[in-house]
């Protein structure tokens, strides 16, 4: 039997003079997927259940009740949380008196540096936020769709899509060690370049980019994903190409 890994991936969104913007990593030439451009995310680790008390706004009942499982469903909002920061840069999460910012420089690369012992297996995500006094901002990310990848793909995976808003005073940027670049881009000038043959996406990126190509706002964006309203019904075909139901449909 094929191996099925859980894994969970995050649309950071933030607005632009012409509509949203996406911020999309490269894949290296490498692996089962290689060379693909994609949301930041990765598989999904045990211990990031673990981290359930210093998630901000949401526990592990309301986390599996909005994805439908029984339990154990909250270290879907941290690993995205936790991949975001390693594969961007961007830390979604809280101090005591509001929402986490770098103050200056200094603070940037104090948190680069971390970033980096994360990266290499030094320090592991939860001593970050502990050390650091933090709480995970799982209010700001919002479950999006839910992909299983069909049976005839060379690996398998059970992906939770989430999406949430850039946080103010950060900036992204991808890792050299899991991905080749990363760049701030809308939805259509994405999926031209797929047209073009310039990049490579899979059925559920392309999917997720014609899904919010059509917002005008941010705002417009996270109201709908928040409501539910944000997809279309899940047909055949796209039950076919791996789209789950949601737990409300």
């Amino acid at each position: 039997m094929v191996d099925v890994r859980k894994a969970a991936t995050v649309l950071i969104v933030r607005p632009a003079e012409r509509g949203p913007e996406l911020f999309m990593l490269q894949r290296p030439g490498r692996g089962v997927f290689p060379d693909l451009h994609v949301f930041p995310g990765g598989k999904v680790d045990d211990q990031d259940a673990d981290l359930e008390a210093l998630c901000f706004g949401l526990d592990d009942q309301l986390a599996s009740r909005k994805l439908g499982l029984k339990d154990n469903a909250i270290r879907y909002w941290v690993t995205v949380i936790r991949e975001c920061f390693e594969e961007s840069g961007v830390l979604l999460a809280r101090r005591q008196d509001g929402d986490f910012y770098f103050r200056d420089e200094a603070e940037r690369s104090h948190y680069q540096v971390l970033r980096e012992r994360l990266l290499e297996g030094e320090m592991d995500f939860a001593a970050i936020i502990g050390s650091e006094g933090l709480e995970l901002a799982t209010d700001r990310v919002h479950y999006f769709s839910h992909w299983i990848t069909p049976e005839s793909a060379p690996a398998r995976f059970d992906t939770r899509f989430f999406l949430a808003v850039m946080p103010p005073g950060q900036q992204a940027a991808g890792d050299d060690r899991e991905t080749v670049s990363g760049e701030w881009i809308s939805p259509s000038e994405a999926l031209q370049r797929y047209e073009k043959g310039d990049w490579q996406m899979i059925y559920p990126t392309l999917t997720t980019l014609n899904t919010v190509a059509e917002y005008g706002s941010v705002e417009a964006m996270v109201d709908s994903v928040r409501e539910g309203r944000h997809l279309d019904a899940v047909t055949s075909e796209l039950h076919r190409q791996g789209m789950q139901h949601l737990p409300n449909e």
